[in-house]
């Protein structure tokens, strides 16, 4: 595992960013958007590829892409006749996988992880605070 604190001790939890963070969490609060998103962290995908995976219908799915583009989570390119959609970047997917892990945690009854700490709070990445 790599030891990220180094780099996230200078990540300061000011407005801008709680706000931020708060938008992208609101983006993952709806059940087929989530699996869109899910889908998208195993690879790139059209409308009608993620259609027949969520189960959801192709206007739905429509207005998901369209809303998770706006938000700037999704990024999509032409093939052809095609749009294919792929995640934004990398911090996404590892949120979409622990959101989903932790999940899996709690419909398995599997334990929790205990929160890490090292002398400092228990949120990773949140060692500073401007409130």
């Amino acid at each position: 595992m790599v030891d990220n604190r180094s780099h996230t001790s200078a990540i300061t939890a000011d407005d801008s960013r709680l706000a931020t963070a708060a938008a992208t969490l609101k983006m993952l609060a709806e059940k087929t958007r989530l699996h869109i998103l899910w889908i998208l962290t195993t690879a790139p995908a059209d409308v009608n590829s993620l259609t027949r995976a969520t189960g959801a219908s192709r206007t739905a799915v429509s207005q998901h892409l369209a809303k998770l583009r706006l938000a700037g989570l999704v990024d999509a390119h032409r093939e052809d006749r095609h749009v294919i959609y792929s995640l934004r970047d990398g911090h996404l997917s590892r949120l979409v996988a622990e959101s989903l892990s932790h999940a899996d945690h709690i419909a398995t009854g599997e334990p929790l992880h205990p929160p890490e700490t090292d002398g400092e709070p228990a949120r990773r990445g949140a060692h500073r605070s401007t409130a």
